[in-house]
């Protein structure tokens, strides 16, 4: 209770990685900005103290830390282990508020929490970070397992019929006790929540995306943020302020991703074929230790003193206000769910190089149903020809009919997703409307709990 008012509680449980903590923190603060709601945010200790410094001194969002002992539960994690003390946790913060939390809010890889949900009669749903169409693709395959085990290098799938056929190359729970959030919004692989709603049996499926900390109308005080920049970012952006608008390429691959010595040979050398301007976020490849010193023989010879308009960036670049920057004009990216939303937010195309698992998927539905991307490379063991991503990075940055097209269908994207979160001046966004719909009806549905 604050200032003498009631707020009803959200329990938000991310998976403890990275690439499912930032989408829902993003998520914490769409919902903080719902007057009456707090946010808990639970999280083992070290994910707690990490996504501490990234909130604004004045939030709704607080952050609950969960026993978590490497020594007891071994690497990697078991997280059905926090299962019980997860529970005393909702049962501490029923009592010291008087109220059961109005819901919980987990992740799909934390399935057992809808045992802790049944148990204590809290409404629950599941927020799915990642793509509702690469999602729908994993829902139908773990349906029809059978439909994989296949000679065939392609096949479809008999309950996802609208989805492109599968390739074999892009290959690498059960969710219908629950509810549904996706990350996406209208227009953004609508056929997957389609598929979903068609699964779910008539139980809600929400689009109440893009949860990402890119777009404009995110609560996080931006001049707070400003006076958190890296001399880095300081570094990277007036790099960036030297070269006209859409003339450079972004290129990255995430925190925690690679590609073998051979690919990275071969990306740089169509890199600089490309005669385009480009950021690179560079990092040992794959099969070295992240942490070593960068060896000049990962390279061609003599090719950072050849490169003229190209920056090398190691191992960490601030994604965000690079990508924010009026010069960036592609994205060469691995089509993870948080680059795709945070480079369409800035309605900036993408050149597709999935590495594993939805981000086949994602590319593939970026590039058939939005047109807004081009795959030029799958996987870390793919062949990749520096020639032919040569001529992608040229067509993409370049005046051609393909690039213009690609860019104003991004952008089209961008207002898309700028007004599905507007809600100001009597106008509701398609996802700020599904919010509020989720919020009715974890509000109104009145379970019998074991917590008197």
């Amino acid at each position: 209770m604050d200032n003498g008012r009631e707020e009803r509680n959200i329990v938000m449980f991310p998976f403890m990685a990275p690439g499912h903590l930032n989408p829902f923190m993003a998520l914490a603060r769409l919902l903080e900005r719902k007057e009456g709601y707090i946010v808990t945010i639970v999280n083992t200790p070290l994910n707690i103290q990490r996504l501490r410094p990234s909130l604004p001194s004045k939030t709704n969002i607080r952050l609950a830390e969960i026993p978590f002992h490497v020594t007891i539960y071994g690497l990697p994690p078991a997280s059905e282990n926090l299962e019980s003390p997860f529970k005393s946790l909702l049962i501490n913060i029923t009592e010291q508020n008087a109220r059961v939390p109005v819901c919980i809010i987990s992740d799909m890889f934390l399935g057992w929490t809808v045992k802790v949900e049944n148990e204590l009669g809290i409404y629950h749903a599941v927020f799915i970070a990642g793509a509702g169409y690469s999602m729908a693709i994993y829902f139908s395959l773990s349906l029809n397992e059978h439909q994989s085990q296949t000679d065939d290098q392609e096949f479809s799938l008999p309950d996802f019929p609208e989805a492109s056929k599968i390739q074999q190359s892009q290959l690498g729970n059960d969710l219908r006790l629950t509810d549904i959030l996706l990350n996406t919004m209208e227009g953004l692989g609508d056929i997957g929540v389609k598929y979903f709603r068609r699964k779910m049996g008539g139980k809600p499926v929400w689009m109440i995306g893009p949860a990402c900390s890119s777009m404009k109308n995110d609560t996080h005080n931006q001049e707070e943020r400003s006076e958190k920049l890296s001399s880095k970012t300081d570094n990277c952006c007036e790099w960036l302020d030297l070269h006209p608008p859409t003339s450079v390429l972004y290129v990255s691959f995430g925190s925690h991703n690679t590609i073998l010595p051979s690919q990275m040979m071969e990306l740089a050398l169509s890199l600089e074929a490309s005669n385009k301007a480009f950021m690179w976020v560079i990092r040992p490849p794959f099969g070295f230790s992240s942490t070593e010193d960068f060896r000049a023989e990962w390279l061609p010879d003599g090719f950072e003193e050849r490169i003229r308009e190209g920056l090398l960036v190691h191992k960490w670049a601030p994604q965000q206000e690079i990508l924010s920057h009026k010069s960036i004009g592609g994205f060469l990216s691995h089509c993870g769910w948080n680059p795709v939303l945070e480079s369409l937010s800035q309605g900036i195309p993408i050149i597709g190089w999935p590495l594993s698992g939805e981000q086949c998927f994602n590319s593939q539905m970026l590039e058939n149903e939005v047109g807004v991307c081009i795959e030029v490379a799958r996987g870390v063991n793919s062949e990749t020809k520096h020639d032919e991503v040569a001529r992608v990075i040229k067509m993409v940055l370049g005046k051609t009919e393909k690039g213009e097209e690609m860019r104003r269908k991004a952008n089209q994207m961008k207002e898309k997703m700028e007004d599905s979160l507007r809600g100001a001046g009597g106008f509701e966004g398609s996802s700020i409307k599904a919010i509020n719909d989720f919020l009715g009806t974890a509000t109104s549905i009145k379970k019998s709990s074991i917590l008197k």
